[in-house]
């Protein structure tokens, strides 16, 4: 059986992360406890090679800000993919962001 790499395990978690939630890159980290939450923006910043669909727009800093936006093929495009999933977005920082919030501990 192949064993999965960090990239794919991250990605599993991103894709767990309910439609209008968000996570953090440090929530997906201490779950996996693998890495840090820097191994996790690096690791979304490559799901494009991921032959299913990964909702990198989920997932944001521990301060509820859209900090990975650059990393899309334009910078308002995460904040229009959470916006379509009912997330306020004000200032690039997610409105409520406490009660968007989601662990991935949730997913047991």
């Amino acid at each position: 059986m192949k064993k999965k790499s960090y990239w794919e395990d991250v990605f599993e978690v991103t894709r767990s992360i309910p439609v209008g939630r968000v996570s953090t890159y440090g929530a997906i980290a201490d779950y996996l406890a693998l890495g840090s939450a820097r191994m996790v923006g690096w690791a979304l910043n490559h799901c494009h090679t991921s032959e299913e669909l990964v909702p990198a727009h989920r997932v944001v800093n521990r301060l509820g800000e859209l900090s990975g936006r650059h990393m899309f093929p334009t910078p308002t495009m995460m904040e229009e993919e959470l916006t379509a999933e009912g997330v306020v977005v004000e200032n690039d920082k997610v409105k409520d962001f406490k009660t968007r919030f989601w662990h991935p501990q949730e997913m047991h």
